[in-house]
């Protein structure tokens, strides 16, 4: 099954194709973090029959929201494909550098814009497959990390290639495109062994598979949960293959993950400035 939120509404897609409205089968009135949080956290899985009683929506043209517009947390797994470790050349990966966590409110929606922050400093896109957690975990094993998976999405961890904290870096606003759909495991399959494809201006930068991920999604579940509780709702993005890049004004970005979906968003330099001028700067 596959969920998403159009109009501040919970729709869920089956796999022959059928959408419907499950807003009111999600719990009480959806706050801040939308009605996909609500479902996640009544820690039951819709089934199939309740679906289909559910009004009938049509989704053909959709323009998507952010399906967790704004989740607690959003954890990202630095240099975990090798060949990207490479291509950065730092030898350090994800077991020297653990996970960091990004701005919930960088967090935006398919076809919205990518708001590049300066002129003279490099911003680079990041395709990545990102994990929904469904439940609480904490000290969880590799072998168990799996059932607290809700399902699966696309994300860009878009980052800006100047001095500060990791953290900062990729925080600014906009720089989490999230969605469109979140795609439950018994459709995805292997999370470790999907196609994961990036282009940028029509160009295609990154053609790689999760099957290269030095930890895998069950191992980096495990690793999280051993820093720190994993929540509902969380969202794991789970590292970027070689093949990123600078980002321009105009730009389109598209990541495409096998089973799971297609994210695309657009690139603007309209409120960019120049490195020097950022806020926190000496002054005279």
């Amino acid at each position: 099954m596959r969920f998403g939120v159009l109009d501040d509404r919970l729709i869920a897609v089956l796999p022959d194709g059928a959408a419907h409205d499950v807003t009111g089968l999600a719990g009480p009135p959806a706050g801040p973090a939308g009605p996909l949080q609500r479902l996640i956290e009544r820690g039951r899985p819709l089934s199939a029959a309740e679906v289909r009683t559910a009004p009938a929506v049509d989704v053909g043209g959709a323009a998507w929201d952010a399906p967790l517009p704004f989740p607690r947390k959003v954890i990202g797994a630095p240099a975990n494909y090798r060949a990207h470790v490479a291509e950065m050349g730092n030898p350090n990966t994800i077991v020297e550098w653990g996970v960091f966590l990004k701005a919930s409110t960088s967090v935006i929606g398919p076809g919205r814009t990518v708001e590049l922050p300066y002129t003279d400093v490099r911003t680079d896109q990041e395709g990545e497959l990102a994990v929904v957690i469904g439940k609480e975990a904490r000290h969880v094993s590799a072998s168990d990390a799996l059932d607290y998976v809700f399902g699966y999405t696309c994300v860009l961890d878009i980052t800006t290639r100047s001095t500060e904290d990791r953290s900062t870096r990729k925080s600014y606003d906009t720089f989490t495109p999230l969605g469109p759909l979140v795609v439950t495991p018994e459709e995805v399959g292997d999370p470790d062994d999907l196609a994961l494809r990036c282009w940028v201006g029509g160009e295609l930068r990154q053609d790689s598979n999760t099957s290269r991920m030095i930890y895998g999604v069950s191992r980096l579940i495990a690793y999280a949960s051993s820093v720190m509780t994993l929540q509902p709702g969380d969202v794991i993005a789970t590292g970027t293959p070689e093949g990123v890049g600078p980002l321009a004004d105009g730009d389109e970005i598209v990541v495409e993950i096998e089973r799971v979906g297609r994210l695309a968003v657009t690139v603007s330099a309209a409120g960019a400035l120049p490195y020097g001028n950022r806020m926190g700067m000496p002054t005279a």
